[in-house]
């Protein structure tokens, strides 16, 4: 008797893998709310005691970029203030989150 062996391929049981593709704006919402607030305005406390950035300031919006806010993620900020997340996002959460940001739907009314 021979055996016929056939691949099964279960569907739903792929698990992305840690450097996998990422949504933004989930990333922003695990790793960023707590210091910048669910629509990128700090509250006045984190301004004040950690000089937290507000992303939605226009003079902010009118020269971010995918690439400042990737920098700004991976490595942190210059003052040492906002932590380096490259070790804690995958390098495609890190890319994700910035496209988020940089783009206009980060703006739009959640």
């Amino acid at each position: 008797m021979k055996w016929l062996l056939v691949p099964i391929v279960l569907a739903g049981c792929e698990q992305t893998p840690p450097d996998g593709p990422a949504d933004g704006a989930a990333v922003y919402a695990k790793y960023c709310i707590t210091c910048h607030g669910p629509t990128g305005k700090p509250t006045a406390q984190m301004v004040a005691t950690l000089g937290v950035r507000d992303l939605t300031a226009p003079e902010l919006r009118a020269r971010i970029t995918e690439p400042l806010v990737e920098a700004q993620v991976r490595n942190g900020s210059q003052n040492t203030l906002m932590p380096a997340f490259y070790r804690v996002i995958p390098e495609s959460g890190i890319t994700a989150v910035a496209a988020y940001v940089a783009s206009p739907a980060f703006l739009a009314p959640r």
